[in-house]
């Protein structure tokens, strides 16, 4: 059996997943990269994108987060995600709909901090379209 990290994936409310993986790749704010057994300690913040969970060759799992940050030590990766969500629960209809809504929301807000709001809505939800491939 190979050898195994880890991971713990956390979110604002409670524990989403706790088990032993292979490899796991992170968005990272300076780039993606993989975490294996004997990795080094490393702690980094993450950007909006997809954490995907391998075993072997194989893509087991994929979980959007929106930011948050990743700590490695030893055999272990903690994933403090501001928001979780595994790709294969998206709707691609759903968020075309909700994009389409969000754009609207921009054009008709009355001041500068309405369409702020409106516009990071609108940011997330193609980032979680762009999850789905």
């Amino acid at each position: 059996m190979a050898e195994t990290v880890t991971m713990d994936l956390v979110s604002p409310e409670k524990l989403l997943l706790s088990d032993a993986y292979e490899m796991v790749v992170v968005p990272g704010t300076e780039g993606d990269f993989a975490v294996m057994a004997g990795h080094t300690a490393v702690t980094s913040s993450l950007r909006p994108g997809v954490i995907s969970i391998y075993e072997g060759d194989v893509e087991k799992d994929r979980i959007f987060v929106n930011g948050g940050f990743a700590q490695i030590a030893e055999d272990k990766l903690t994933v403090l995600a501001e928001e979780a969500i595994h790709v294969a629960d998206l709707d691609r209809t759903d968020l075309e709909q909700r994009i389409q809504d969000a754009s609207e929301d921009i054009e008709d807000a009355k001041d500068d901090e309405t369409r702020r709001k409106a516009q990071e809505n609108k940011d997330q939800l193609e980032q979680l379209l762009e999850a789905l491939g």
